[in-house]
């Protein structure tokens, strides 16, 4: 017999959870890897004077990151500030109309596959134990208690935006001169490729794909900035 405790499936708002904080937590790190690669990069072509380059380094990481948290914060709060007034308005309703609300359960569970039978005691139990959170879970796919943190998107955004912008910056500081853009490219591709590798992961998703993705859009970024910079520096801009 196997065990059901080995059985690991995510499932449900836990799982729904888990993915909204890898999507800003991933973002933010590719943004932060490939954004300031760009940049120093780009800046490396025009010229090779290393306070030059952190200034442009640390000036990007703090916009960068200050523009994913306060992104993010505002996106997020929107779809609180939505998930709350739906609440509302189905707590208002089931305040109004309740036979009306439990017709409709019904019909939502029915919709599931449950035969109208098992459909109706299923509402009425559910609406017996918790009406507000029935409704919520099965009509709205919203758990009550556990309502969408803007706070919580906005700080994975910028602590993982700036622990990858961190990764460019130094490796265009701290080599010597004639290694910098060697160990710049060869350590965002690196970055990327766990990036990548790490979210396919943790999303049970497909590996190779997510490495192509993200290695080959940080090689594209990082090929167009440095030949803006290449012209720039020979304009003498």
């Amino acid at each position: 017999m196997s065990d059901p405790q080995a059985h690991h499936e995510p499932h449900g708002n836990g799982m729904g959870a888990r993915l909204n904080w890898l999507r800003a937590a991933v973002l933010g790190a590719n943004d932060g890897v490939v954004s300031t690669a760009g940049l120093v990069v780009g800046v490396a072509g025009a010229t090779d004077d290393r306070g030059t380059l952190l200034t442009a380094g640390l000036a990007g990481l703090l916009a960068g990151s200050m523009s994913m948290a306060a992104g993010e914060y505002v996106s997020v709060s929107t779809q609180r500030d939505s998930e709350k007034a739906a609440l509302a308005t189905e707590k208002r309703e089931l305040t109004e109309m309740p036979e009306a609300e439990l017709a409709e359960l019904t019909g939502l569970l029915e919709g599931k596959g449950l035969s109208h039978e098992v459909a109706r005691e299923a509402a009425v139990q559910l609406t017996e134990r918790d009406a507000l959170r029935a409704h919520a879970e099965v009509e709205l796919g919203i758990d009550p208690d556990d309502l969408t943190n803007p706070w919580h998107a906005a700080g994975a955004s910028f602590l993982a935006f700036t622990v990858g912008a961190l990764l460019p910056l130094l490796a265009i500081v701290l080599p010597p001169q004639s290694l910098r853009l060697l160990v710049t490219v060869l350590s965002v591709l690196a970055a990327l490729a766990l990036t990548g590798w790490w979210s396919a992961r943790l999303g049970d998703a497909a590996v190779v794909p997510a490495l192509l993705r993200n290695m080959g859009g940080g090689a594209l970024a990082m090929a167009v900035t440095y030949a803006a910079g290449e012209l720039l520096g020979a304009a003498g801009v």
